[in-house]
């Protein structure tokens, strides 16, 4: 049994409740956080309550924690599950009872949530995996907000074709994000990914700090038409990390294979990971 921390209390995960009458539940409205550990240390932990305080910024919540009182409940509720490995780390804030059902009254709860990490499949890695693209564009796409309708919806339509993930195209045939991860595509020696218009993603941020001197960085937006003409894809995200895409709809990229560029990254990553769990890098 896990223990989450729960406006104010540590309690078992099977006795965690809210009122039904908070407007996360009535209206969607609330706004949450994503991460992991690595070697029981919090991936990026200040830096994940920083997006999710701008989060609540972002869509009008008024949060009655700091960054350091939150950062401290996560770090206790991780010590009061000692018997995972690893864990996955979901933070929420809610926007709290309201009179009329619909107002905030700045009585938000917050939540954290620590759960074992889940093993993703070998051969995303390995092989490759496949994704779809939607037409949809997120409301406040800085905000990772809890109404995940467009998401799953994307997701569902997404995994009866075989994909992982789907990745949203605005109007303009603009390819922006994926439901839960940052998109990434390489041209000859450019890794291009969007400026903006997204979430920024903490993976992501870490990424573009480890692209090799062999590429050229451009921040700049992909039309639908030039990202299915990448020779390399991949899609980062907290929990899958990088995965390398190479299926995009019916076009395959590339040879069809995960490539040697992203490949590098991934290697680099993993090796920024695995000194972040032993303490050498912060």
């Amino acid at each position: 049994m896990d223990t989450y921390y729960v406006n104010g209390e540590f309690i078992d995960d099977e006795d965690a409740r809210i009122p039904v009458k908070d407007i996360i539940v009535l209206r969607g409205f609330g706004v949450f956080d994503f991460l992991i550990t690595y070697n029981k240390r919090p991936f990026y932990l200040k830096e994940h309550v920083k997006r999710f305080e701008n989060s609540a910024k972002e869509i009008g919540l008024k949060f009655l924690h700091t960054n350091e009182e939150i950062c401290k409940i996560v770090r206790e509720t991780i010590d009061r599950n000692p018997h995972h490995s690893e864990s996955n780390i979901r933070l929420v804030y809610t926007g709290g009872v309201s009179p009329d059902g619909v107002t905030p009254q700045g009585n938000g709860i917050l939540m954290v949530m620590v759960t074992p990490k889940l093993r993703l499949p070998d051969w995303w890695y390995t092989a490759g995996a496949s994704i779809i693209t939607v037409d949809i564009e997120r409301f406040i796409p800085t905000a990772k907000s809890v109404n995940y309708l467009s998401a799953v919806f994307a997701l569902q339509k997404a995994h009866k074709t075989g994909a992982v993930e789907a990745v949203y195209v605005d109007r303009n045939q603009r390819v922006l994000e994926g439901t839960t991860t940052n998109i990434f595509a390489i041209k000859g020696t450019t890794i291009i990914t969007p400026p903006d218009s997204i979430l920024p993603g903490i993976t992501r941020d870490i990424i573009l700090k480890l692209i090799p001197e062999n590429l050229k960085l451009e921040m700049r937006h992909m039309k639908l038409a030039e990202f299915l003409e990448m020779d390399e894809i991949f899609i980062s995200a907290s929990n899958k990390e990088i995965v390398p895409v190479i299926k995009v709809n019916d076009m395959t990229v590339a040879s069809g294979c995960p490539g040697e560029k992203t490949k590098q990254i991934m290697a680099f990553f993993k090796a920024f990971t695995t000194d972040f769990g032993q303490g050498k890098t912060e």
